[in-house]
């Protein structure tokens, strides 16, 4: 589900800037704001659409905005961040590669005076100072998980469940893991969860455990993604055991996942798909875009701002299209 962007190629060997001369943000207009955007990566539908979320939100704003991209070296980032600041932004938001590798660009924003926001991946504990924007992990997926075993429910005997896990070293992935078994608790009589796999948000490895824990239980009849990013490993595995069905036929699998991307809507709509955890992109671009004009005002923020998300399935489907973020944009070929 990988997409060879062009414009990422571009993007992740230079910091440049969008509707301001070569001078520097303010050259053009000293009272234009200016913040910088930094992604780890743009390898994912999510982020791209998180990208192109906080982009429309500052230009709606008339903020003006320089971009960078890491391609998931830290530092790489943090240098990044430091010519944000040498180049006198009015703020930063940032996706890091992990939740330590950006308490340093954290400080240099800090010591700077620069309000910084992280979008979607909080930074560990730590005295540096800075706003997180983050989808609230555990409760989406058990919302979305407790969809599922309701589902089920109806066959009226116990299903066999398999999770794929993400990168545990993702506080996201912990968060939907931990969703996860939290739904199970309680819904032992109904469900069993025979196959944990992991990923580390790699296809290859997820294909490989899928498959492995479909050829170890055939029967299984449930599975729930850590990320929409992975399905098409899933679909795969389960064609290659004759296992994917729509709803409303024989031998259907009970399937959901997380983040609300483009295969995940279609599949949905296609009925492959009972369920999926929907990240509010455009909530998260507003309120990150907010949180920096609010630090930048000397404004109190809480250093935690939660994406409540939703779970949309086949019966809410026509009502949240709006808001899921992957019916906006077209599926990975």
């Amino acid at each position: 589900m990988i997409r060879p962007y062009a414009t990422t190629l571009i993007l992740m060997f230079t910091v440049y800037c969008l509707g301001c001369n070569s001078k520097g943000p303010s050259a053009s207009d000293p009272n234009q704001i200016t913040v910088g955007v930094a992604f780890e990566t743009l390898q994912t539908e999510y982020w791209v659409a998180g990208f192109d979320a906080i982009k429309s939100e500052l230009a709606s704003r008339d903020i003006a905005v320089l971009e960078a991209i890491a391609d998931g070296d830290p530092n790489r980032q943090l240098q990044q961040v430091k010519n944000f600041i040498t180049r006198r932004v009015n703020g930063i938001i940032l996706v890091p590669k992990d939740a330590k590798s950006c308490i340093p660009a954290i400080r240099a924003a800090n010591a700077a005076n620069i309000p910084i926001v992280l979008f979607n991946r909080p930074a560990s504990e730590t005295d540096a100072k800075s706003v997180a924007v983050q989808a609230n992990n555990f409760e989406i997926s058990k919302e979305t998980v407790s969809f599922l075993i309701e589902q089920a429910r109806k066959s009226g005997t116990k299903t066999k469940a398999m999770i794929v896990l993400g990168d545990l070293g993702d506080i996201n992935a912990v968060g939907r893991r931990d969703g996860f078994e939290a739904a199970v608790q309680g819904n032992e009589e109904f469900i069993e969860v025979v196959a944990r796999v992991p990923s580390e948000w790699n296809q290859e490895k997820a294909q490989a455990g899928v498959v492995n824990a479909l050829q170890a239980n055939p029967d299984i009849g449930l599975i729930f993604t850590s990320s929409d990013f992975l399905l098409p490993s899933i679909i795969s595995a389960l064609k290659a055991a004759n296992k994917y069905h729509k709803f409303n036929e024989p031998g259907h699998v009970i399937m959901g996942g997380f983040d609300g991307d483009a295969t995940a809507y279609q599949m949905l709509r296609d009925g492959y798909l009972d369920a999926t955890g929907v990240q509010d992109v455009y909530f998260e671009a507003k309120a990150s875009v907010q949180a920096v004009l609010d630090m930048r005002d000397g404004k109190d923020v809480e250093p935690l701002i939660q994406d409540p998300g939703f779970v949309i399935h086949r019966d809410n489907m026509e009502e949240k299209a709006a808001s899921t973020w992957g019916a906006n944009v077209q599926p990975a070929n």
